[in-house]
């Protein structure tokens, strides 16, 4: 009969490949952000938004980028979820980082709308929500992402609190998720007030994005189960 160490043993590719989409997704997103935002003929990436790099002729890439990204984050989800296992965050840490990656697939799915002079020839000041799916993918996109990362933060935080092999990832997921927070209501502000939103969007979305690749460099380089979990395995090894 397996042990629970050799059930751990049997998933551990399964489980490192899922960890591993956490490293991945945050990368390519943020490159083909980037890339795109620099070579798009009529976009300036200090103003404009990264949802806006789903209109246009070459719309489909930044929607892809969103799609994609969201089933990597599904299974960075699903192998954090098999590697907490018990204890404080196991069941909604992972729920949490599930709603990101399902709210970058809604992202990808109902583009935003026209605004802040992007495509040419919209008006600088012009709104987001003018169409129902520019409504979805901006309420969708600030609940899922600029809401549920932060709170993923705040969950795991109170995990590491207590774990010694996580010392100072207490502070730095606390720090994390206020400071989106606060991004994220500067770059409302910012963008009510025609400055730079695109800048203060993208500094926001590094700064989670930068938290889950250090999250799944974390996962796969220590054993991250409780000491009750630890002592049983020890017993049946």
């Amino acid at each position: 009969m397996l042990t629970k160490k050799n059930q751990t043993v049997g998933q551990s590719l399964t489980t490192r490949l899922l960890l591993a989409c956490g490293v991945v997704s945050p990368f390519l997103f943020t490159t083909v952000l980037l890339i795109e935002g620099a070579t798009r003929p009529g976009y300036n990436s200090w103003v404009q938004t990264g949802s806006a790099l789903s209109l246009g002729e070459q719309g489909w890439m930044q929607i892809t980028n969103f799609i994609v990204n969201g089933l990597l984050l599904l299974c960075f989800a699903i192998g954090v979820r098999q590697t907490l296992r018990t204890g404080k965050g196991a069941t909604w840490g992972p729920i949490l980082l599930a709603v990101v990656g399902g709210g970058l697939i809604v992202a990808g799915i109902f583009v935003t709308d026209p605004s802040l002079g992007y495509p040419p020839g919209t008006p600088p000041g012009s709104a987001f929500l003018t169409t129902v799916h520019g409504a979805i993918h901006f309420f969708v996109g600030a609940f899922s992402f600029f809401g549920g990362l932060p709170a993923a933060c705040f969950v795991l935080a109170r995990r590491w609190a207590s774990d010694a092999q996580w010392k100072g990832w207490t502070t730095y997921s606390l720090a994390t998720g206020v400071l989106m927070v606060a991004f994220f209501v500067a770059f409302v502000i910012v963008g009510m007030l025609n400055g730079p939103a695109g800048l203060v969007e993208r500094i926001t979305i590094c700064i989670g994005l930068a938290w889950i690749v250090f999250l799944a460099i974390g996962l796969l380089s220590k054993n991250t189960g409780s000491d009750e979990e630890r002592g049983i395995a020890s017993h049946n090894v």
